[in-house]
């Protein structure tokens, strides 16, 4: 193996044709022996290229519907043979081997027949198998051979022959082969994750989760630590799809805190305008509003301190009037499912905002496999989709709860879902007025939102905290009654929580004695 070695022959197999014909050219003009199979043959050919089909190098034509063409000694020992090696040389004289060092080869589309639902036959004839094997082999053999698996490749292989004289140097190759075998570990792990969900196996023996990068990001959730962000590849609407309109690189942190306000106000639909406001993760004001204005200053007025350097997720489209307000303090990123041309006028002039739109909200209830890293291990779990209605809800207590109480409690819930444990929500009018979040204590939760409401109210002027008449949810359940009656005597009047701890009827009777209403949704909303 030398440093340097030269592209006499390639084999190229795409099918993904953008780039092809120019490719193709650009080889040929370089002196440069073209083979190909099938569509990619045709389109080479049908440009003026003089190619030689596979079919002729192998002399087997190619069959069973395309299945059968390239998995043949006269391909893969022209792939594998170690030039350096006098046997590999002697065996590929014997039986008349040509060497192939440049190997072109993009996948069956997998990914893209998942994303549009293909059902399970298409699906499995959109498992390459010819092409996978033909990478790994090129990419084993990088001592000699230079593999390209993406199209975006293309133009650093044409500049590294014009640097190196019709050559590539091994550092290339090295590279080259490394995308290569992460191109066929991605597409395995696509193919491994997909059969599992088709066959029921929630729990395979083993699993993978591969992504393609996106960004490389200037650090992580720290200066001294590297990042990077990947996409992968499904079209659910949110941060990784969507379209940044202004403003600088979005960080790690940005990327994270985006993708937990969107997820939050999509629980809310489209049918009413909803805003959410997060900060480290955790929201610090939601609300609903006659308008997107309405529901922006609703969701300020829950914790206005926090709401600066926030992220800002709205469930409608953002217009002007919204903007204006938003543009009031700084914020670090806004998204929506769309924007108005004024309102992107507006966030113009603030620079340093970010601004997304996606199109669509992403579906609160999708399944969806989320992990966590462990030492030694990770961690695997469905999304917390989860949901409940009216008729789910429990009255557990004398007082059944109002009409307007049980739209709060609701939407208490719905928040509650997106609070780190332990997590406890004021809200009323369909507004949160304070948010408890994190504690090791639900008691503290239950502090900590009531004083912070109550900061609220002083600077808005009002003589009562916001949290006098309001409804508390909780996303456990109360394993005593102190967090109960210190919501109760922050004024809250009605309660939702899970149930099911061995003091319930404790916590229930402390209800009763304060006139509260309590009702259990029989569902936990842990968040860690």
């Amino acid at each position: 193996m030398t440093d340097l070695y030269p592209v006499r022959r390639a084999l190229i197999s795409v099918s993904d044709k953008t780039g092809l014909i120019d490719l193709g050219k650009a080889l040929a003009a370089r002196g440069v022996e073209l083979l190909s199979t099938g569509g990619s043959a045709k389109a080479l050919r049908d440009a003026g290229l003089d190619v030689r089909d596979v079919a002729d190098v192998t002399g087997f034509p190619e069959m069973m519907d395309g299945r059968v063409k390239t998995l043949h000694p006269k391909v893969h020992g022209g792939l594998l043979a170690l030039r350096d090696n006098d046997s590999h040389v002697a065996a590929m004289n014997e039986h008349e081997i040509g060497g192939i060092d440049l190997l072109v080869v993009n996948l069956y589309p997998f990914e893209a027949a998942l994303a549009r639902g293909a059902d399970y036959d298409e699906m499995i004839e959109n498992i390459d198998i010819g092409g996978p094997a033909m990478i790994r082999a090129a990419a084993k053999n990088h001592g000699f051979v230079t593999t390209v698996v993406d199209v975006e490749d293309y133009d650093a292989l044409l500049a590294e022959l014009d640097a190196n004289n019709g050559q590539t140097s091994y550092a290339f190759r090295q590279k080259m082969a490394q995308i290569a075998y992460a191109r066929t570990g991605a597409y395995d792990a696509a193919v491994s994750t997909w059969m599992a969900g088709a066959i029921g196996q929630d729990t395979p023996r083993r699993r993978v989760f591969a992504g393609e990068l996106a960004q490389t990001l200037r650090y992580g959730e720290n200066p001294h630590q590297s990042a990077a962000f990947y996409k992968d590849g499904s079209a659910r609407a949110g941060v990784a799809t969507a379209q940044q309109h202004q403003g600088k690189e979005l960080s790690y942190n940005n990327i994270n805190d985006t993708d937990a306000a969107f997820e939050l106000v999509a629980e809310f639909g489209t049918d009413a305008p909803a805003c959410a406001i997060i900060k480290h993760a955790n929201p610090c004001g939601v609300a609903s509003g006659a308008t997107m204005k309405e529901a922006y200053n609703r969701a300020f007025d829950c914790d206005r301190t926090s709401a600066f350097g926030g992220i800002i997720a709205l469930n409608q489209t953002l217009d002007g009037e919204t903007a204006e307000e938003i543009s009031k303090i700084f914020t670090e990123v806004v998204i929506a499912p769309d924007a108005t041309d004024e309102a992107k006028a507006v966030f113009a002039a603030k620079k340093n905002l970010r601004l997304l739109t996606t199109g669509a909200l992403p579906d609160p209830k999708s399944a969806i496999t989320t992990f966590r890293q462990v030492a030694g291990g990770f961690l695997v779990q469905g999304k917390d989709n989860g949901a409940i209605t009216l008729d789910d809800l429990k009255v557990v207590t004398e007082r059944q709860p109002t009409e307007q109480e049980l739209r709060d409690l609701l939407f208490a819930w719905k928040v509650a879902k997106h609070v780190k444990s332990n997590a406890i929500i004021y809200v009323k009018d369909g507004a949160t007025v304070g948010v408890g979040a994190g504690q090791m204590s639900r008691v503290d939760s239950t502090r900590i939102a009531a004083r912070k409401a109550q900061d609220m109210a002083e600077v808005m002027g009002l003589s009562e905290p916001l949290t006098k008449g309001s409804v508390v949810a909780s996303d456990a359940f109360f394993p005593f009654a102190d967090g109960l009656i210190t919501a109760a005597e922050a004024g809250a009047t009605a309660i939702i929580q899970p149930g099911g701890s061995m003091r319930d009827q404790e916590v229930i009777d402390a209800a009763n004695e304060r006139g509260l209403a309590m009702v259990f949704s029989g569902m936990r909303h842990f968040r860690h």
